[in-house]
């Protein structure tokens, strides 16, 4: 059965690709509270006064592999910007998650959604899911699908919200 979710999901990521931006109409900001990898606990709140660019994602998911590498360079080109980046991985074997790493290294933690409870709450129903937090801690945007971050109106936004534009 859990095979048949992830077909569907990766179904739908196919078609979401070319779907724009949008504000997000999910009301408040959900929680975000997750082990990364080497058990540290990120919450959402402890990044307020930044931009935080929540992905959430899976291994299996193709559409987010293509992605990752536009999601780093963004975060290197924003070096010493108030800007991060939260990787939240739904409900795979740390070993997998592992596996993958060593061969798409990244500089921004990868959080542990074991059992997508977090998923569910920000409404992540397609993969890659991708949501940018103001500094105040209110989500903006939302885009489903991939999508390179790292150049023209996807840095644009993110550039707008640092700047309080």
């Amino acid at each position: 059965m859990r095979w048949l979710l992830a077909l569907a999901v990766w179904a739908l990521a196919h078609t979401a690709v070319a779907i724009d931006p949008g504000s997000w109409a999910g009301g408040p900001t959900p929680g975000l509270e997750l082990e990364d990898m080497h058990g540290r606990v990120h919450a959402l709140a402890h990044y307020r006064g930044k931009v935080v660019l929540v992905n959430f994602w899976a291994t299996w998911c193709e559409p987010c592999r293509d992605e990752m590498p536009s999601i780093e360079r963004l975060r290197h080109l924003l070096d010493g910007q108030p800007f991060e980046v939260l990787a939240v991985n739904l409900a795979e074997p740390r070993t997998r998650i592992e596996k993958f790493l060593q061969h798409m290294p990244i500089g921004f933690p990868v959080l542990l959604d074991k059992d997508t409870r977090t998923a569910k709450a920000w409404q992540a129903h397609v993969l890659p899911a991708t949501y940018l937090v103001d500094p105040s801690g209110r989500v903006r945007h939302q885009h489903f699908g991939d999508r390179d971050w790292s150049a023209g109106p996807a840095r644009a936004m993110v550039l707008e919200l640092i700047g309080g534009r």
